[in-house]
């Protein structure tokens, strides 16, 4: 099959979320990924909750089509063997704290001379530079020190945690962007180039509406006071009869005229945007959404084009037709565990699709194999693993 960046050679020093998320991206459009892990534990979301095929399930869902080169890189020929490696590659893709991958020697100053077209992509928390490049943090931290976590408050002024790690993912996902725009460039320039990204830098960037309000000196609302957290009745969520919730996003005219005539409520179309009437019509639509049950509601309006959909469970929405029709859930066989449910790439290229490749690699699946291709003798190999440089865990 012909994928868009067959014939790429990446290095994934990553661990834990974004990284290993950015790199399986990567690896799903084609490029050959050889993911780097220590001798011992290898990447920590190998043990997290398991699948009942033993496999854990974050490292699965993030680290399919991948190789495991299991490599101690304090050790001389540990380094020795990622510098071999590194000569070899397109993409080097690390999430250490600043400053670690220097230390040990194996730096993009270190590699520019051995793999001069080496695009060498950082991820961190904040950046390579700046008075917060050697601090710890988190998805939640990020989110804080960005602005985006004080946006996201209760009614009582207080800050919400999303149920989803948005910092690392938008982290991930602009590393997947730098790295194509950095391999398009060395297309043109034949020079590889130092790639800086900062998940706090990223979730920022998520804040262009936010931004323009304050950079244009208009008040920006927290929370639940802004208009599209909830203080509009054509832009709310609403309980149902049993319990669930219906999603309203009439945010036009044409489509809250819709959604008033389904609920009889014609009189609130001229109503939409005056900010005193918005208690009163929210209350309003609460009141009639409550009457009915969400699988009535989801019927009422299935002919209507009015951007009313019922919020789903997570096995509601994997199990849904659009979902279904869309190849969003598919299985993949994992090395010698059986299959898990993956979800695929948001997007279909029509003449390089994406094509997931195996499962998630055992640690040290592919040592043998990746030293071998390196020009290493059995004996050698043998040797590397005996002192421990390498390991192989896949018997």
């Amino acid at each position: 099959m012909n994928q868009a960046l067959e014939g790429i050679r990446i290095l994934d020093l990553t661990r834990m979320l974004p990284g290993p998320y950015a790199t399986m991206i990567l690896a799903d459009l084609g490029a050959e990924v050889v993911k780097i892990e220590d001798t011992r534990a290898g990447d920590p979301t190998r043990w997290s909750a398991r699948h009942r095929s033993g496999a854990g399930s974050t490292f699965a869902a993030v680290n399919r089509g991948k190789q495991s080169l299991a490599v101690d890189l304090k050790s001389p020929a540990g380094a020795e063997i990622f510098r071999r490696l590194a000569a070899r590659c397109d993409v080097l893709m690390e999430g250490f704290r600043p400053g670690v991958m220097d230390r040990l020697g194996l730096g993009f100053e270190a590699l520019a001379p051995l793999a001069p077209g080496l695009v060498f992509c950082s991820i961190s928390g904040y950046g390579q530079d700046g008075p917060y490049r050697e601090r710890a943090g988190h998805d939640v931290n990020y989110l804080a020190l960005a602005g985006v976590l004080g946006l996201q408050t209760d009614r009582t002024g207080t800050p919400v945690i999303s149920g989803i790690q948005i910092a690392d993912l938008t982290g991930a996902l602009f590393a997947v962007i730098a790295v194509l725009a950095a391999l398009a460039a060395r297309a043109r320039t034949g020079r590889g180039q130092r790639i800086d990204v900062s998940m706090a830098d990223a979730s920022m960037a998520l804040l262009p509406v936010a931004a323009a309000r304050f950079f244009a000196g208009e008040p920006v609302p927290l929370g639940e006071r802004l208009a599209l957290s909830g203080q509009l009745a054509c832009y709310n969520v609403y309980q149902t009869a049993d319990g669930r919730h219906l999603s309203v996003g009439a945010l036009e005219e044409k489509f809250w005229r819709s959604f008033c005539g389904v609920i009889g409520r014609e009189g609130f179309v001229a109503r939409q945007t005056d900010p005193e009437a918005q208690p009163e019509m929210i209350a309003a639509v609460g009141e009639i959404i409550r009457s009915r049950r969400l699988a009535e509601w989801v019927e009422r309006f299935r002919s209507e084009d009015a951007c009313v959909e019922p919020v789903l469970s997570l096995e509601e929405a994997f199990g849904a037709a659009q979902a279904r029709c869309r190849g969003m859930v598919f299985e993949l066989a994992q090395s010698g565990r059986g299959k898990m449910r993956q979800l695929a790439l948001p997007f279909k290229l029509s003449a390089t699709p994406a094509a997931p490749g195996a499962g998630a690699p055992a640690l040290g699946e592919h040592t043998r194999a990746t030293l071998a291709a390196l020009g290493y003798s059995e004996e050698q190999i043998g040797e590397l693993l005996r002192g421990g440089v390498v390991a192989d865990y896949s018997a």
